[in-house]
């Protein structure tokens, strides 16, 4: 994805997984024809004792591992001081419907579940817009069954969900998503650079999938995720903040993932 002059950066604290990974650089090197992933030992919640230079990253990426840090906080600050003006943080992780007992996180079994360091969403959000990313976006979630009958006894009524954010770091954003008569048009696939799969749509995040060719209208945060980061050259973009309509239709401060099928309809979810 980054192409031949770009770079990627693994980081992980264990040194076997390392191993293995600096095992297979050579036949990836071969396959995409072009060597520019390096491997670095450390902590990802202490990045700044790594040799990694602040605002030089496009993206940064993380899968389900955040719920077994400790300093969490941490995780997310690193990665707004690494990122370059308009990066994203783009990550996946579990969550909980509420704040979890402290006890939990000595429990072996919930912690290798994943579930003992589950974030509340609420918590999480606070915690990203503390960091600097000002406006997290829920990209996809589903509800995490839990099946074995001794962690369900442990876990009591919490509800968990697998889910991926995305979180941009734009100076400007507002607090909520508010309406200045902006709209986009998504010029297609092709002008993302991105594999041409599927169909001829853009997902930003679980409420904004833009067909191409169609103007769609967004309030000034997302109108800025698309003009002022990489995605730039794939809208066409209309409108600025000349003038201010009041805060977007739609938008609201409920629980964002959807909820198992028997359960639905006891909450509502918000627009982004």
């Amino acid at each position: 994805l980054v192409g031949e002059a770009g770079a990627v950066v693994g980081v992980d604290a264990t040194a076997r997984q390392l191993a293995v990974a600096q095992e297979h650089r050579g036949w990836h090197a071969e396959r995409f024809g072009f060597s520019n992933v390096s491997f670095m030992e450390g902590d990802i919640a202490a990045l700044e004792r790594l040799p990694l230079a602040d605002g030089s990253f496009d993206v940064v990426v993380s899968n389900c591992v955040i719920n077994l840090v400790a300093d969490k906080a941490a995780v997310f600050r690193a990665a707004h001081r690494l990122l370059k003006p308009g990066g994203e943080m783009y990550f996946s992780d579990v969550y909980a419907d509420r704040r979890l007992p402290a006890s939990w996180r000595d429990d072996p079994v919930l912690h290798g579940e994943c579930l003992a360091g589950a974030l509340y969403w609420g918590d999480f959000v606070a915690m990203a817009k503390a960091a600097g990313f000002a406006d997290p976006r829920l990209v996809s979630d589903r509800p995490l069954a839990v099946t074995d009958p001794a962690v369900a006894a442990k876990v009591a009524e919490a509800s968990f969900f697998s889910a991926t954010w995305r979180l941009f770091k734009l100076d400007q954003l507002d607090a909520q998503c508010e309406d200045y008569g902006q709209a986009v048009r998504f010029r297609g696939r092709a002008a993302t650079g991105e594999p041409l799969e599927g169909a001829d749509t853009f997902v930003l995040d679980k409420h904004h999938r833009v067909e191409a060719g169609r103007m769609f209208p967004v309030c000034g945060n997302t109108w800025r995720m698309l003009a002022e980061t990489r995605f730039a050259p794939a809208f066409e973009v209309f409108g600025d903040f000349s003038r201010h309509y009041g805060l977007f239709p739609g938008c609201g401060g409920a629980m964002p993932f959807s909820l198992p099928s028997d359960r639905a309809g006891t909450a509502a979810a918000a627009c982004c």
